[in-house]
């Protein structure tokens, strides 16, 4: 079985995020500059002719596809870099994958899956 992991945090974070990431050998994902807001509503901002709310802020949406038994470490990993302890440090989402297809090999699931050296590779070479 396969999941889908949707995380959305600070753009300021996506350099540890990755790094985080290819250490722990997470190799495939996709990132997306994105806005929006939660619980905190926006910012609000002030200048020469007075103060105004920004409530779409900047964003980063990172989305991974892997095998369930790699969510938990890959989530926490996230979160942890992600993290600075302020409000907006953003939210993790775990979602089912019925099927994955490689196009250019017709590869599914697991097979289309796996790359050189990814977690699933060093997990089982430990």
């Amino acid at each position: 079985m396969t999941a889908k992991i949707e995380a959305i945090f600070r753009e300021e974070m996506l350099g540890e995020v990755k790094d985080a990431l290819h250490a722990i050998g997470i190799v495939g994902m996709n990132c997306f500059e994105v806005v929006g807001h939660g619980r905190q509503g926006g910012i609000e901002l002030t200048g020469r002719t007075g103060s105004y709310q920004v409530d779409l802020l900047p964003k980063i949406q990172l989305n991974i596809v892997l095998s369930d038994h790699n969510v938990a470490r890959t989530v926490e990993t996230i979160r942890q870099a992600a993290y600075t302890g302020d409000e907006g440090d953003g939210m993790i989402f775990v979602l089912p994958v019925s099927e994955v297809l490689r196009i250019r090999t017709g590869e599914r699931n697991g097979k289309a899956l796996s790359y050189q050296d990814d977690i699933d590779q060093r997990t089982q070479g430990a």
